[in-house]
């Protein structure tokens, strides 16, 4: 789907057994099928054909690896004390023993991402040299943002916001729904579109970029939101977004999350 990349990209798919919220959740079924399995079917759609995108999945578990031979895919095994998805991802891709220029983090709890979203993060890389890290946002709408604000009465912490400057580059992350409204009857009326951008829970990093991020200390705001990004903007690392048009289900954090997945 993506063509000549012209650099050595990664798509690794971190999928923690060991979840505190939801253990076990990457094996966990989705219309028959695991989670995971339809991750990885996500990551194989969007490296389509090309040669310079490899794929694999790191977790701390053997009932996870087990669960990647039995679908074909390759599986790098990383300590369970991994203090974050992102450290989990650059220590299978120094294990993995190949160097790439450019890694996607592709959560293992997000069976939703459409291909699309991942190849614009890659081709984002290809147009700008200097983008060092790549995520995507999407503009609510005045109904989904709704959707949002139902959904965090009974699960506040799934689903995040971000602010977007004109230039693209995010400004801050928040569990809670950014920015704050006012006169929203009136901006209702003048069309569909609300001032709100959700979070879509991917990343692409340069790989420089990613081992700068996982050698600096937990962030204050990132501790208190529990966003590790935020690490990034507490450090002056900039972070650039792509939009997507398509609205893009949320990753599932929760037994809550998993219910409204099924019936999507």
């Amino acid at each position: 789907m993506v063509g000549e990349t012209i650099m050595e990209t990664a798509i690794v798919i971190p999928a923690r057994y060991g979840s505190t919220r939801f253990p076990g959740k990457p094996l966990e079924k989705i219309n028959g099928r695991t989670m995971l399995s339809l991750v990885v079917d996500v990551a194989r759609k969007a490296a389509g054909k090309s040669k310079d995108i490899a794929i694999f999945v790191t977790t701390e578990d053997k009932r996870i690896a087990d669960h990647c031979a039995e679908i074909g895919v390759e599986c790098i095994v990383t300590p369970a004390d991994c203090p974050t998805g992102s450290d989990r991802v650059l220590k299978a891709v120094k294990k993995s023993g190949k160097k790439f220029d450019v890694v996607i983090n592709l959560q293992g709890d997000a069976p939703f991402t459409p291909p699309g979203v991942i190849v614009k993060i890659i081709k984002a890389f290809i147009k700008n040299r200097k983008t060092d890290v790549v995520t995507p946002v999407h503009l609510l709408t005045w109904g989904e943002l709704d959707k949002l604000r139902e959904s965090k009465k009974t699960t506040p912490f799934s689903g995040t916001t971000v602010i977007v400057e004109k230039d693209g580059r995010a400004v801050w992350f928040s569990k809670n729904i950014i920015p704050a409204i006012r006169g929203e009857d009136k901006l209702r009326a003048a069309g569909d579109k609300s001032p709100v951008h959700q979070h879509i829970g991917l990343y692409g990093f340069r790989v420089k970029a990613l081992e700068k991020f996982c050698k600096l200390e937990q962030g204050k705001f990132e501790a208190l939101e529990g966003l590790e990004q935020l690490r990034l903007l507490e450090n002056g690392m900039a972070i650039h977004t792509v939009k997507v048009e398509e609205a893009v289900h949320a990753g599932i954090d929760s037994p809550e999350d998993l219910a409204r997945a099924q019936n999507l």
